[in-house]
């Protein structure tokens, strides 16, 4: 098992990032949000990673973060759920936004994720969301510590992005612009905040 991998950043794509780690390159899938806060080219870089083995392939992922790699353990522990659904999932949510909205049962936001329909939406939600709740704990995935999920983002969040709906934005839209916003802000300066982003297309 590759636990992480720590060396230069030798090439990217949307979705995928080389590193090189003694003279010889690995390629990682990535989400999104990795690939956006990634170093340039020739600089140093540390992923968490994750093997996922078939019978006629190797694949690596890789994450910055060992909460992103936790989720993407999660969230792929759902029958139905590959690899590929669990980072194009994470690609559009950061993870205490998917955790809050699998808390709340909000199986319809989770359809904004490429790959995911209704249905299996719905059965992440029924999988996960007892082992989520709504009480500060961890959660273990194949008896090892997984997700720390001690501040869920609240209510406030919800109420943001009903009210940027009401607006007349779309729930995709609305979903984006809140993330990477402080979720213990007040219901009306993430609504401020988000609607700053909105107007700039920076999200």
């Amino acid at each position: 098992m590759i636990y992480s991998l720590n060396g230069k950043l030798i090439e990217t794509e949307p979705n995928a990032a080389v590193v090189e780690c003694g003279g010889v390159g690995y390629k990682c899938t990535v989400t999104l949000k990795t690939s956006a806060a990634l170093p340039q080219i020739g600089e140093n870089v540390f992923l968490y990673t994750y093997l996922a083995l078939r019978e006629d392939a190797a694949d690596l992922f890789g994450f910055l973060s060992k909460e992103e790699m936790n989720a993407f353990k999660l969230i792929t522990s759902v029958n139905g759920v590959g690899p590929k659904v669990g980072i194009a999932i994470l690609s559009e949510f950061a993870p205490e936004y998917l955790y809050t909205y699998i808390a709340a049962g909000d199986h319809k936001t989770l359809t904004a994720a490429g790959g995911v329909g209704p249905k299996l939406a719905q059965r992440i939600v029924l999988e996960l969301k007892d082992k989520i709740g709504s009480a500060p704990r961890e959660i273990t995935v194949n008896n090892s510590s997984a997700v720390n999920i001690s501040q869920l983002p609240k209510d406030n969040v919800r109420s943001a992005v009903a009210a940027l709906v009401s607006l007349g934005f779309l729930q995709v839209e609305a979903n984006r612009a809140i993330q990477g916003i402080d979720p213990g802000l007040p219901t009306e300066e993430i609504i401020k905040l988000a609607l700053a982003k909105l107007s700039l297309g920076k999200f």
